[in-house]
């Protein structure tokens, strides 16, 4: 943490600073209900823009796309700037991304809308980081994050249910519209509540230079990356389509079972944050929540696992998840 971002946090009122981490963990619980929402509404958006199965695939895939790009910007723009200025513009485009669905029959512009969500998505986890660091002390980040983590997720466990309701009583334009004005009132919640800092004066050449500079830093984050991204992919995407194929499971029984995954990251964050807390052995944590992930990913691959054994890898796997969450930011 900087001297700036210290100072900061000395200054803030209690109640202020729990305020800026409850928005910016609304703000992390609102993009997992929309990323899960195509999911939700598939069979409204295959009618509405005539899609085969391959196509809507792409749509659901193409919020990684930005995501992942807008994850360097969005973290340097946090720095600089401050969370005040950079947090309620990535909400605000993310619920310009819903519009196409409502006002468009043309489908590619509800792809550049999913792409568009997932940029602003970037902010959220991010965002959160920030306002953590600069609000609490660093003994209670781990702490706060994991409250944090399991708010979010939350979203992603849940969500889906009141949406689906939502979608049946009202129809999905409705629901979409709804969602999108709950991210701009988030957008202006957020900018009412969160303190300006003073912006940075290193230039954004100098930032980029700092990152790419630090091997450690790039070690980490490969490492980091190649666990996350298997874990997101198959429990956001293919883990249903997946469990349907090689293990024959039903439509409802595939869908439930990778939600595990999401159950182990909500409800062991808080119980991991506490032994992390205490081992402070990081190393060793990561090199464990490696193994098991291996193995438990090996012997999904091999057919070898049973529905109720499947269950328990997966809310291990889960519970990893916040491990490699915990790690990264810790790192920095």
């Amino acid at each position: 943490m900087s001297v700036a971002d210290s100072n900061f946090r000395l200054l803030i009122p209690r109640p202020i600073a729990w305020a800026m981490w409850f928005i910016a963990s609304i703000f992390y619980c609102y993009q997992y209900v929309l990323r899960v929402m195509p999911s939700v509404m598939m069979q409204d958006i295959v009618q509405q823009f005539n899609l085969d199965i391959a196509t809507f695939g792409q749509f659901s895939g193409v919020y990684y796309i930005g995501y992942a790009l807008m994850h360097l910007p969005v973290g340097i723009m946090l720095d600089r700037y401050g969370p005040k200025k950079v947090m309620p513009i990535c909400i605000l485009i993310t619920a310009i991304g819903l519009l196409p669905i409502i006002f468009t029959e043309f489908w590619v512009y509800p792809m550049i809308g999913r792409i568009l969500i997932g940029m602003g998505s970037s902010a959220a986890i991010l965002g959160t980081f920030k306002i953590i660091r600069l609000a609490f002390s660093e003994e209670k980040f781990t702490r706060m994050l994991s409250f944090s983590v399991t708010i979010g997720l939350i979203g992603a466990i849940y969500g889906g249910g009141p949406v689906n309701y939502l979608c049946s009583v009202f129809g999905y334009k409705v629901v979409t519209g709804i969602f999108a004005c709950v991210g701009v009132l988030l957008s202006i919640i957020t900018y009412m509540i969160v303190p300006n800092i003073l912006p940075q004066k290193n230039s954004i050449l100098s930032d980029i230079k700092e990152v790419f500079s630090n091997q450690k830093v790039l070690v980490i984050c490969c490492l980091a990356g190649l666990m996350v991204g298997p874990l997101e992919g198959f429990a956001d995407v293919w883990g249903s389509e997946f469990l349907q194929r090689v293990y024959g499971f039903d439509t409802t029984m595939a869908a439930s079972i990778p939600s595990a995954i999401f159950v182990g990251m909500c409800f062991g964050a808080p119980i991991l944050s506490m032994i992390a807390e205490k081992s402070n052995n990081y190393i060793a944590t990561i090199i464990g929540a490696g193994g098991v992930m291996i193995v438990s990913f090996i012997l999904l691959l091999l057919g070898k696992l049973t529905i109720s054994f499947m269950g328990i890898r997966f809310l291990a796997v889960g519970v990893i998840g916040f491990i490699i969450i915990l790690l990264r930011e810790r790192k920095r």
